[in-house]
């Protein structure tokens, strides 16, 4: 399968991503400050690299296991069916988790993971999405904290991939087409 030719413009800098992880991280260890042990949900794929920079900024004892739901296979759209691919390996039940999403876009995947999770009686569930396009949500749902709201722009970088390449990047950059077909 060829792809059409792009490139990436950065959009925010890993400076930026590592101040606002440092801030975020006060505000999570403030909200679960009483836990005996934080289960620090990463859904896969694109949050990896998040969720391996946030965890190393909490100073609580912390769990982490991982989900793995997807609704884009290779493509830039959501598919709008929400299949989990992974589930995680140990029970919620009565313990206080965070799920840590790499970007809340339609919002179909952190809603159905969001009730998948209710579902095992958790004590508390809170969210937490690295970045955020609230102009393409198609369902009423919001991360307790997000990093970075952005434009309706497609993005690749810090764990988020297009086609599986660029997760590499240090930062989050915009996909700029740069065949004359990128106008559709």
């Amino acid at each position: 399968m060829s792809q059409r030719p792009y490139v990436i413009d950065e959009l925010i800098s890993a400076k930026a991503i590592a101040a606002r992880i440092e801030a975020l991280s006060k505000e999570i260890q403030a909200e679960f400050a009483d836990t005996d042990k934080l289960v620090v949900v990463g859904l896969l794929r694109g949050s990896f690299v998040f969720i391996a920079d946030l965890v190393r900024e909490l100073p609580l004892p912390v769990e982490v296991d991982f989900l793995e739901a997807s609704s884009y296979g290779n493509g830039m759209e959501s598919s709008r069916e929400v299949r989990i691919l992974k589930d995680l390996r140990g029970a919620i039940e009565g313990r206080d988790v965070l799920v840590v999403e790499d970007i809340v876009d339609t919002g179909f995947t952190l809603s159905h993971v969001l009730h998948l999770l209710h579902s095992r009686n958790p004590a508390r569930l809170k969210t937490i999405a690295l970045l955020d396009k609230p102009t393409r949500r198609e369902v009423d749902v919001k991360a307790d904290w997000t990093g970075f709201e952005i434009p309706d722009e497609f993005v690749v970088g810090y764990g988020i991939d297009f086609a599986q390449r660029n997760r590499n990047l240090d930062h989050i950059g915009k996909v700029r087409f740069t065949d004359t077909d990128a106008q559709s």
